[in-house]
């Protein structure tokens, strides 16, 4: 996704709309950025809004192992093992109350506590800084 604000963002949500819709898989990091601490982070809306618009299933991911292959401000990556956990789908569909960016809030929220459970991360509960 491009970091530039809610525009750029939102025209890559819509071509990811698109891939949904014709039966593709989309994969999204909701963070949006590595952990430089191995804490999981603060998920952002654009997936709850993907889950909504499409009606596709979420599957929550866990990879693991990529802080020892490649380290952060590492340039090669290192050999070794990543492992990766993929959880049971969740399912989201408006609901008839609330405000859209509540809901998302907490769609974003039950994907990102799937996504932990699965690593096993302790929460940051704030956003990732995306400028570091």
């Amino acid at each position: 996704m491009q970091r530039g604000g809610h525009r750029a963002a939102q025209a890559s949500l819509e071509i990811a709309l698109g891939v949904l819709a014709r039966g593709q898989a989309f994969g999204i990091h909701p963070e949006g950025s590595r952990s430089r601490d191995g804490r999981i982070y603060r998920g952002r809306t654009g997936v709850a809004w993907l889950a909504l618009a499409s009606g596709a299933p979420v599957v929550p991911v866990a990879i693991l192992g990529t802080d020892r292959i490649q380290p952060i401000g590492a340039r090669l990556p290192r050999p070794g093992r990543v492992t990766v956990r993929f959880g049971a789908p969740l399912h989201f569909t408006q609901p008839e109350s609330g405000s859209s960016g509540q809901v998302r809030r907490a769609i974003t929220d039950e994907i990102m506590h799937a996504i932990r459970e699965l690593s096993g991360q302790e929460p940051a509960n704030h956003y990732n800084d995306l400028s570091n």
